[in-house]
């Protein structure tokens, strides 16, 4: 994957690098728009990235005594073209997936943007959301085994009336924090820690 996508985004965007980038998937309507206006309320500096068109939600979040600087990434309706372009993946450390408890399919279709997430990003932390529970508080009692299977925090939340979403959200941003800050080691990164350390030459 080309890094100059994000650096193309990132100059239309018109803003500095951020410290923390954060992705939002799952079906088209389930509410994740409305899930990042909730969280940011009016604090926000938002960019459409009509090159790919993508929405990008700058915030300056103040985490724990530091000041950070967040990219939330939602899918502005290309959910619809069933494969997102991969700018939307790259350099993401946290990602959010969000279904809909009132519609079963998009429970449903989490398998499937699951498993594109992963084959672009196959090791940041995965927060699963199930919105809309102020329609019926009874979801709540219920286990959702996708949750269990692939090992993924689990939350309840209401874009609505505003229950679990800044938890969510700064609960993500701290794993993304840690992500980014311990990295997971890989057969690539040994190679690349190998060929910049040249003292092997010299045996």
């Amino acid at each position: 994957m080309d890094p100059g996508i994000e650096q193309e985004a990132q100059k239309a965007a018109d803003l500095p690098p951020a410290d923390i980038k954060i992705i939002l998937l799952g079906d088209s309507a389930v509410g994740k728009t409305k899930l990042v206006e909730r969280f940011l309320i009016n604090d926000y500096v938002e960019r459409q990235l009509s090159t790919y068109a993508l929405t990008m939600f700058r915030h300056n979040l103040d985490l724990d005594g530091e000041e950070l600087k967040i990219d939330i990434w939602d899918t502005a309706g290309q959910e619809c073209f069933q494969s997102l372009h991969p700018s939307y993946y790259f350099g993401a450390h946290a990602c959010i997936l969000v279904f809909d408890i009132t519609r079963k399919i998009t429970y449903t279709n989490l398998k499937t943007w699951y498993q594109e997430m992963r084959s672009y990003c196959p090791h940041i932390p995965c927060v699963l959301i199930a919105n809309k529970i102020d329609v019926n508080l009874e979801v709540t009692k219920k286990k959702f085994k996708f949750s269990e299977t692939h090992g993924l925090d689990f939350h309840f939340v209401s874009a609505a009336d505003g229950t679990n979403v800044v938890k969510i959200f700064e609960e993500t941003v701290r794993k993304a924090k840690s992500y980014k800050e311990n990295p997971p080691r890989t057969f690539e990164s040994d190679v690349m820690e190998l060929l910049e350390d040249d003292s092997w030459l010299q045996l």
